[in-house]
């Protein structure tokens, strides 16, 4: 992808075979880690919706427990305790990804980000609409997710490994302000959250709430 980069220890290298390379694109990555304790969630659902009240407007997502457990029960534990709740969309690239998951309080993300949980294989394809976690690598997934805006496909081969899909309003993520592209810094929003993006990226949209509103058990 012909747009600026983020700093190199914040993107997953583009070099593991052609057709990881097949785009420019770099994959979602998360961040780096640090020790704490997060707090704890009710037993998971098979399946389970969430609804995302955005700047932009509302969406659903569902997410299925078959597809990717471990991520599945993460996503689950950070909805349920408001992680996303104020979060901004801060890696918009078009006909690529969406990426959010780095709070505003610095501190919140903090206590989750040694936190990380074991991969999953992957069982759905990174189609278009799916949402799944980013990394840093084997065994690194802690809190940032991704929504595909395409079909991602060279993703399944890296070992991302969808949770679930976009239900409703697929088409208002596509309008999520995207002309910062990767430039805001992972490590400035880990460092000071919400007011580092206000002063040098006031225009990403947000979630105001993520919350769970319908189970299947």
């Amino acid at each position: 992808m012909p747009l600026t980069r983020a700093p190199a220890a914040l993107l997953l290298a583009c070099t593991v075979s052609a057709l990881a390379c097949s785009r420019r694109d770099a994959p979602p990555r998360g961040p780096e880690r640090e020790t704490a304790a997060p707090p704890s969630a009710p037993p998971v659902p098979d399946s389970f919706l969430v609804a995302l009240t955005t700047s932009r407007g509302p969406m659903a997502v569902v997410v299925h427990r078959s597809w990717a457990p471990h991520g599945a029960d993460r996503f689950y534990a950070l909805v349920h305790g408001g992680f996303y709740d104020g979060a901004r969309f801060f890696r918009v690239v078009r006909g690529f990804v969406v990426q959010f998951g780095l709070p505003a309080d610095p501190q919140l993300g903090r206590a989750w980000s040694a936190q990380v949980i074991p991969d999953d294989p992957v069982r759905q394809p990174n189609r278009r609409g799916t949402v799944a976690f980013a990394s840093a690598g084997p065994n690194t997934r802690t809190t940032q997710v991704f929504i595909n805006l395409a079909d991602n496909l060279r993703l399944d081969a890296l070992g991302f490994a969808p949770i679930g899909q976009v239900e409703e309003r697929l088409g208002m993520v596509d309008s999520l302000y995207a002309q910062y592209g990767e430039r805001p810094s992972q490590d400035s929003i880990r460092l000071q959250g919400d007011a580092y993006l206000t002063r040098a990226y006031p225009n990403l949209d947000r979630i105001r709430t993520a919350t769970i509103v319908r189970e299947w058990r």
